[in-house]
């Protein structure tokens, strides 16, 4: 059995070059599933296949429920990197942050700009026996860096066509 430890502080380390430079590249494809809605019966397959989710549509959308959305694994997703991040950034700097937690609390709602659809995001961090001084810079600090947060500022990079 291998020993599970945290990952290195060297992941912080500076890269200078002047492009996007990829280090791991995850692939999910979705399909439609039994409605032929992705959103509400899609199946989210990574490449790999060590991920495979049934998604449905929310109980509170007017959907079956019974399984993940898309709102909750965004919501997964923010939160384990920002936690990683903070962890990251405490354990260079020296700063123990036991029983630390990160909520991400998405929702998914009217756009009052377009009228259609959009998400919001909130995360709500945890530091018990944390000074609030450090715990607040902490977080400010994690919010730089994380590689979730500065997605949400920036946006989606592209969107491109496949032909099959």
């Amino acid at each position: 059995m291998t020993e599970l430890r945290p990952p290195s502080t060297a992941l912080l380390d500076k890269y200078t070059g002047r492009d996007f430079l990829p280090l791991y590249h995850a692939t999910v494809m979705v399909t439609g599933g039994e409605t032929g809605h992705g959103r509400a019966s899609g199946i989210a397959c990574s490449q790999e296949g060590d991920l495979a989710v049934d998604l449905r549509m929310p109980k509170d959308l007017e959907g079956p429920g019974g399984g993940p959305n898309p709102e909750q694994l965004f919501a997964a997703g923010y939160a384990a990197c920002f936690h990683g991040a903070m962890f990251l950034l405490a354990t260079r700097a020296g700063i123990p942050i036991t029983d630390a937690k990160v909520e991400a609390h998405v929702e998914f709602g009217r756009d009052p700009i377009d009228g259609l659809y959009m998400l919001t995001a909130e995360l709500r961090v945890h530091l018990p026996g944390l000074d609030d001084a450090l715990a607040e810079e902490l977080i400010r600090q994690t919010e730089r860096v994380c590689p979730y947060s500065k997605m949400v500022r920036q946006g989606i990079r592209h969107i491109t066509l496949k032909a099959d």
